[in-house]
């Protein structure tokens, strides 16, 4: 009988003892994980920080391609300005909130606006800009625009354009590359319009 007992003692034993690894085996599971995850999204965190950015949209500048209260995700890990990109840009005291424009001309390149017939000219060829909503329009306080986009600056305009302050404006001017956050690459809200802008 002391012996059934003892058989039955350990079978029981044995049983605490695998419930006891079990327990163990799936606690250090989701500790590993866990850290994993963590891991993970600090590292997510610290790329968002150096490779890209989360912008609202404030305004109607930039109507009908991007709407107010619009939210972007801008690329601006080694980004170089090109024709026709839409960037997110800074001017220092002379603008306190950062624009959001679209880059018609870059440095070296010649830059005509033909006010009478709304037309934009670059390099002598006409842009076509079927993204434009309004006429190209001569702002108040219009600024003198260089035949030639000097070294270091982008000449920007909002596709609304009777309806944006951008660098046909003296208040805005050409803008210089290290002012130029990012380049706007993906509507992220609302989600019925989710996907790539340009």
């Amino acid at each position: 009988m002391a012996n059934k007992d003892k058989e039955n003692g350990n079978a029981v034993s044995g049983e605490i003892a695998e419930e006891k690894e079990e327990k163990f085996t799936f606690a250090t599971f989701l500790y590993d994980w866990s850290g994993t995850l963590l891991i993970a999204g600090a590292v997510l965190l610290l790329g968002m920080a150096f490779f890209c950015r989360q912008i609202t949209v404030n305004g109607n500048s930039m109507n009908n391609t991007l709407q107010n209260s619009d939210r972007l995700l801008v690329l601006n890990f080694m980004y170089t300005p090109q024709c026709g990109d839409i960037v997110v840009c800074t001017h220092g005291e002379k603008l306190p909130e950062p624009i959001i424009k679209r880059v018609i001309a870059v440095e070296g390149q010649r830059l005509e606006i033909d006010y009478m017939n709304d037309r934009v000219i670059v390099d002598g060829e006409v842009l076509d800009e079927d993204y434009i909503k309004g006429m190209t329009i001569r702002l108040p306080n219009s600024t003198q625009i260089p035949d030639v986009i000097p070294e270091g600056y982008v000449f920007v305009m909002g596709d609304n354009r009777e309806d944006s302050l951008d660098s046909r404006s003296r208040k805005v001017g050409l803008i210089p590359v290290e002012n130029i956050i990012g380049k706007a690459v993906y509507r992220i809200y609302p989600f019925e319009r989710f996907g790539t802008v340009g």
